[in-house]
């Protein structure tokens, strides 16, 4: 594999939208809401992989382990947030995002799990820089916040890639420029909804 991006904005092939910061603005205790939603999901994607695929390689599920926790921390931080400002935690439809990723994922074994690793070092350094686009507009208790994930979701998606180049089928440098087009594709689109991951929300 080449040289792992440095930046989530060297992976990505677009930066966020203005549009959905706009929406970002307007809506963030549905921004809050749906940030917790993500961060459960993301602990339950790392749980899943290290089910399937961890327990034929140690080092593997160890990570996966450890990334599982440490997303389970970020969701008990959110729910916190929610709490003081008395916001309800419920759940909410999914944005169209992952599961739009996960239409190009491959049969084969190793190469599907190439494919999810991808896809979870996209869905991170998506989050990383929301995170980095929305600082500027929060109150200070938020900012403060999104500074420490920010470089929480930074580690995550090497994390990803760097699991993807050593457990993976040896073509992750092929599957980037498939990933980044289709992420990009899904950002710059339009949305129905906003979701932490949605693509540029319109009215109904």
């Amino acid at each position: 594999m080449s040289a792992t991006p440095a930046t989530a904005e060297e992976l990505l092939g677009c930066p966020t939208p203005q549009g959905w910061l706009a929406a970002a603005r307007d809506q963030q205790e549905l921004l809050l809401v749906d940030h917790a939603n993500c961060e459960k999901k993301a602990a339950a994607t790392a749980l899943n992989l290290m089910f399937r695929y961890g327990e034929r390689q140690p080092e593997l599920q160890e990570a996966l382990s450890k990334l599982a926790r440490e997303e389970l921390r970020h969701f008990e931080q959110v729910t916190r947030i929610l709490r003081a400002r008395d916001i309800t935690h419920r759940p909410l439809t999914a944005a169209r995002y992952a599961e739009g990723l996960r239409k190009r994922l491959r049969k084969g074994e190793q190469e599907r799990l190439t494919d999810l690793l991808v896809i979870g070092a996209f869905i991170e350094a998506r989050s990383c820089e929301r995170f980095a686009a929305l600082i500027p507009s929060l109150d200070e208790e938020l900012a403060a916040f999104y500074r420490g994930l920010h470089a929480a979701e930074a580690r995550h998606f090497k994390l990803y890639l760097g699991l993807a180049g050593k457990y993976g089928s040896g073509d992750v440098a092929e599957r980037l420029p498939v990933f980044r087009e289709m992420e990009a594709e899904l950002i710059g689109s339009e949305d129905r909804e906003f979701r932490f991951h949605s693509g540029i929300p319109v009215a109904a």
